[in-house]
This record gives C-alpha cells, sequence and structure tokens, in this order.
C-alpha cells in the first residue's frame, strides 16, 4: 500500500511517525515534507500545487491520501482528488468551510444547537466597536477565515478589543482572512481539545489533549500556533466527553449531512469548559497541531488501517494506551513575531524522548531551522511528572531565550 501525506508540519511528520509502525504500508511519500521525515520519501510538490499532487498520486499509484493543513482543504484538494479518483481522507470544501469560515461555523452551531459563545459577526469596524462598546471586557475578536492560528485576539480590555478591530478590518493584517470578523463573548474555564475520525453520520473521538497557545510560561505572551500539549486530560471526565460526544461532535457530523456538506477526514472541536458544560471555541477540520504530536504516540491502532476503517464505514475500534504523553515546542527566538530562519538546530539527547520536526530544512548537510515552531520533544511513560522530567532532561541543553526558546511549564 502507498501512502501520501500532505504538509510539511509538525502535524504531518507525526502522521508520518504513525503509519510507519503499519506493515501493511509499502511506502510513505511526504510533500513537501521536512528533513526529519526520515520514514518517508520527500517529494519536491508544494502543498498547494494541487494538479501536481493529484498527477503525483496517479503516477505513483496512491492508494490513499492523507491531508495535513488547513489551507489546501479550503483550495478543494479534496474535490480534486475524488473526481480524479482518488481515495483521500480530507474534507472537501463544503465541509472544510467549518474552519474556513469563522462566521459560517458560528451560524451552523446557532441552526443546529451545538454548544458556543454567543457572538456578532461585522464588516462595518464602527458597528464593530458599536457592539464592543455595549458588551464590555473581556471579550474575543477573530478574523473570519484562515490566519494560520493566529487571527483570534483575546482581549482583556476595551482598549485592547477595539484596537484588535482597527488591526483586522482597517490595517488588514490578515489579509483576506480579516475582510470580515466574529466577536465573541468570553469564555472562562480551562481548554482542551477533542479531535474525532468522522465519514459522515460516524463519528470515533480521540483521547482529549490540551495545548498552550500563549507563547510564555504562565499562559502570557502573545498567542501562538502551539507551545506544547499533553494528553489525556485529567480533569476531563467521562461525563465532560460524553456531552462533547453527543452535543457537539455528534451533531456537527449529522448537521453537516443536514446541509448537504458530508463530513469526511479530521473534526477538531477547540473546547472550553465552562461552568455549562464544555462549549465551542472553533472548529478545525484536520488533525490539531501541537495536539497531534501527544495523541497519536497513545494510538495502539495502525493509522492506516482506522481510516480505511471508518472510510468503509465500519467501527475502527480504537484502542489507547494508558500512558500519559508530554511534548514542547522548541521555537525560533522572535516567534509568533518575526524571527530568523537558518539557524543551526541543537543537537538533542533522544533517549527516552522522541523528535518531531516541524520547521527545519538540511542546508550542506546541517539541520537548519524554517520556520517559528522548529521541532516538539515529546515523551510517553507512566505519569505526566515522568513524561515531563524526560522532555526537559532534553531541552535543558538548550539555552533557553537564546536562538531559540521554549515554555518551561507544559503539563504542569
Amino acid at each position: 500500500m502507498n501512502i501520501l501525506v500532505i504538509g510539511r508540519g509538525g502535524r504531518e511528520h507525526s502522521i508520518v511517525m504513525k503509519l510507519a509502525e503499519s506493515e501493511r504500508i509499502s511506502t510513505i511519500y511526504a510533500a513537501p515534507g521536512n528533513a526529519g521525515m526520515q520514514q518517508a520519501e520527500c517529494v519536491g510538490i508544494d502543498e498547494m500545487d494541487i494538479e501536481a499532487l493529484v498527477a503525483f498520486a496517479k503516477e505513483e499509484q496512491i492508494d490513499l491520501t492523507i491531508v495535513g493543513p488547513e489551507n489546501p482543504l479550503n483550495e478543494e484538494i479534496a474535490n480534486r482528488f475524488i473526481e480524479a479518483g482518488l481515495q483521500v481522507f480530507a474534507p472537501q470544501k463544503a465541509a472544510a468551510l467549518l474552519e474556513g469560515s469563522k462566521s459560517f461555523a458560528k451560524e451552523f452551531m446557532n441552526k443546529y444547537a451545538v454548544p458556543t459563545a454567543a457572538y456578532a459577526t461585522f464588516t462595518s469596524a464602527d458597528k464593530a466597536k458599536e457592539y464592543i462598546e455595549k458588551q464590555g471586557a473581556p471579550i474575543v475578536v477573530k478574523a473570519d477565515g484562515l490566519a494560520a492560528g493566529k487571527g483570534v485576539i483575546v482581549a482583556e480590555t476595551k482598549e485592547q478589543a477595539l484596537a484588535a478591530v482597527d488591526e483586522i478590518l482597517v490595517e488588514k493584517a490578515f489579509s483576506d482572512a480579516g475582510a470580515k470578523i466574529v466577536v465573541e463573548e468570553f469564555l472562562s474555564g480551562k481548554e482542551f481539545s477533542l479531535m474525532a475520525f468522522v465519514h459522515e453520520h460516524n463519528v470515533y473521538p480521540m483521547v482529549p489533549a490540551r495545548d498552550h497557545k500563549r507563547a510564555f510560561d504562565n499562559d502570557e505572551g502573545p498567542n501562538t500556533g502551539g507551545m506544547g500539549a499533553f494528553s489525556p486530560v485529567p480533569d476531563v471526565t467521562e461525563d465532560h466527553l460524553d456531552f462533547a460526544m453527543k452535543e457537539i461532535l455528534q451533531k456537527t457530523a449529522d448537521g453537516m449531512m443536514e446541509e448537504d456538506r458530508p463530513f469526511t477526514g479530521i473534526l477538531y472541536a477547540g473546547l472550553m469548559m465552562t461552568e455549562d458544560g464544555p462549549k465551542v471555541i472553533e472548529f478545525n477540520t484536520r488533525f490539531g497541531d501541537p495536539e497531534t504530536q501527544v495523541v497519536l504516540p497513545l494510538l495502539k491502532n495502525d493509522l492506516d488501517q482506522v481510516i480505511l476503517d471508518v472510510m468503509d464505514g465500519k467501527d475502527p475500534e480504537l484502542e489507547w494506551d494508558d500512558s500519559a504523553c508530554v511534548g514542547v515546542v522548541l521555537a525560533s527566538q522572535g516567534y509568533p513575531g518575526s524571527y530568523a530562519k537558518g539557524v543551526e538546530t541543537p543537537e538533542l539527547n533522544e533517549a527516552d524522548t522522541y523528535i518531531v520536526h516541524a520547521g527545519t530544512k538540511l542546508v550542506d548537510g546541517n539541520l537548519v531551522s524554517d520556520g517559528g515552531r522548529v521541532l516538539l520533544v515529546g515523551a510517553k511513560e507512566n505519569s505526566f511528572e515522568l513524561a515531563r522530567e524526560k522532555v526537559y532532561e532534553a531541552l535543558n541543553q538548550v539555552e533557553n531565550g537564546k536562538e531559540y526558546f521554549y515554555r518551561t511549564d507544559i503539563g504542569k
């Protein structure tokens, strides 16, 4: 069996690592992949070059394609693969809109009574500001479209919220992604993520994870794509998970069928544990990053078999390791703002840990940085304490805050 993984980040490296455990797979291709994907054959095709990817999949007789990042999903990559008679595990554009447009997602949740924060949508900065003046702070301002995980501003004061409106709608900080904004009620509580394998009405949830979005310790600093994660989440009970499954994931899958937007792929619910139970902060329509890097190591089944079963309408009978998994991101100094690329990556002792490459490339035989988030160091152990200890033992070899930085409180 030949499999193609589309993407270049840590999520895709984690998918490749998991697929490599299966004896049914003869070749794993990654397009474009990254320098860490030793178990895959990297192909120099950009993830947005959809026609070239379709042609490659046909030529190499790819049996299954898994799409990692969100941007190609909203450019109809799944549609094109299906039209070409190729098997792809990813939502078509009509279903990927759950992530591609926050206003669509909010209207959908409203219609199908999926629990989420109160909201309003605006294209006018003046009207958005009037609404914020009435609502007060804290409040959340979001760019409607895809903004690489950075288009969300949690404003603690009215002034911050008004500035966020200007930044997104007037200054176009997120280009076309910010042509419309969603202004949301601030939900307080602890966040967690719940991903599921979905095909039409069938939903198979994974173990929950919690990621840390803020750049610095104690959840301070700007929002990032994620500075680390852990799984499972001890404060999320079976009752919480049952509620999230029935009232959020299942309702969403059923609602998408009702809307004639059948969903196939990974449905990711970013949830807030409120006093009234879990509520949706956002949907993603693909594996989360960095949550994937701590969830897939806990999956006992072969990933390829799970996906094929789900697409065939069979229960994949998911089995999970009862270990604790912790992953910490090593980021380029300056991220999520401007940062240098081409910086040599530190040599880390991999004993008792695993390393996932997110933004690396080979230059003259040397491994160098090629992104804001460069590596994730993870460990799977009997306890969170032991897993954290192993991860930080490896990261302590890096001078924190010089060329690279990392949070020291992931999984606490």
